[in-house]
């Protein structure tokens, strides 16, 4: 049929041309001229056992979280260095007049104006200025202030009589200002202050209103301290034990498939000569593995009724710690409360006492007059007198 068709499509029907021949290549090297050696040649090549370094423990996650946490506590500090160098209270434009005059006041509540300030701390004498610390950017109050009396007496009165005061629902601190009248004293920022609201994390902090003297959270900041190494080797410890419990069974798995693996080939050798025999050692096998089995699932409840006995052990501490903390703070408060119960008492006792003066002072006051006036009628002449009398009995 191809033959009827015109030129044009047989040429698609054309077949192509051959391939050229390449001739293969020839190898390098071939295994006739390959020989095979020992490696005893290359001995001097390996490593000197005595030289081979000590394999590195990595560390585990908790110790990278401490040694990232220390890094960046480096950096604050060294931050915080070079500000207290910056740093000259007794040349800031906005610390004017007499610093042994002035008290601090903070934990001032966002929303207190400097007029509900001043009445509050005007019954302790006369106030100079008061000076509200306010961000330099946003206007916004930081929530503390300067207050500078006219005499020291009114300062030391706002001093010990002012602080734990409440003002529009929150209580002050009040104190003296020890940034021009303390010798290398640092503030909050710098890592100084007497407060122990911001020490560190929530366990560190102390959560109570009012002064505080550093010697009192000094103890809580070592129990914090003590719980977060002891939570450190804790984490450390268990990362170990659970690594070692591991490799323990991967351990004992290779030994029982080997020694499993030696004793399969052992039968089969013996088992045509000795089939009772054989019974009797595979029994004794059985019987060795069994114990083994036992022994571990021994090991492993250990271990883990230890874990149990030892997180036990710390669920007590720190709810014993917390109740103790509770207990403390409900004292504290049980104590304000008394103060505050005891002003008013104080406050309604003074008043008593105004008033009776008072009712005392008109009493004397009445018979002072009284006394007067019967002196004056007794030197009155006698015909005066009558004649007074006489008026008076004659009716109008």
């Amino acid at each position: 049929m191809t033959q009827f068709l015109p030129a044009n499509l047989l040429a698609l029907f054309a077949p192509r041309e051959p391939l050229p021949y390449i001739a293969p290549p020839v190898p390098k090297h071939s295994n006739e001229s390959c020989t095979l050696s020992g490696i005893g040649q290359f001995v001097h090549m390996f490593e000197d056992p005595e030289e081979t370094p000590v394999p590195q423990k990595a560390p585990s996650r908790a110790e990278k979280k401490e040694a990232k946490r220390k890094a960046k506590e480096e950096i604050q500090k060294q931050k915080i260095e070079e500000e207290i160098d910056a740093w000259d209270p007794h040349n800031d434009p906005n610390a004017t007049g007499d610093a042994f005059k002035t008290v601090f006041v903070s934990r001032i509540n966002f929303d207190t104006r400097e007029e509900k300030l001043r009445r509050e701390f005007e019954k302790f004498g006369y106030i100079r200025k008061i000076h509200m610390v306010k961000d330099a950017v946003t206007d916004k109050p930081k929530g503390y202030a300067f207050i500078e009396y006219e005499s020291e007496k009114d300062m030391r009165a706002a001093f010990k009589h002012g602080d734990g005061m409440k003002i529009d629902n929150r209580r002050v601190v009040v104190d003296i200002e020890r940034g021009r009248t303390v010798k290398n004293w640092k503030p909050r920022r710098f890592g100084g202050g007497l407060g122990g609201t911001r020490i560190g994390p929530p366990d560190m902090n102390m959560t109570h209103s009012g002064r505080v003297d550093p010697r009192q959270y000094q103890e809580k900041l070592a129990r914090a301290q003590r719980a977060r190494e002891r939570e450190l080797n804790l984490n450390g410890e268990a990362e170990e034990r659970e690594r070692s419990r591991s490799r323990g069974a991967e351990d004992r798995e290779r030994d029982r498939s080997e020694r499993r693996s030696s004793r399969e080939r052992r039968s089969s050798r013996e088992r045509s000569r000795e089939k009772p025999r054989e019974d009797d050692r595979s029994e004794r096998r059985r019987d060795d593995d069994r114990r083994r089995d036992d022994r571990d699932r021994g090991d492993r409840r250990r271990d883990r009724d230890d874990d149990r006995r030892r997180d036990r052990r710390d669920r007590d501490r720190d709810r014993d710690r917390d109740r103790r903390d509770r207990d403390r703070d409900r004292d504290r408060d049980r104590r304000d409360r008394d103060r505050d119960r005891g002003d008013r008492d104080r406050d309604r006792d003074r008043g008593d006492r105004d008033r009776d003066r008072d009712r005392d002072r008109d009493r004397d006051r009445d018979r002072d007059r009284d006394m007067k006036k019967d002196v004056e009628e007794d030197r009155k002449p006698k015909d005066e007198v009558m004649d007074e009398n006489y008026n008076n009995e004659i009716p109008a």
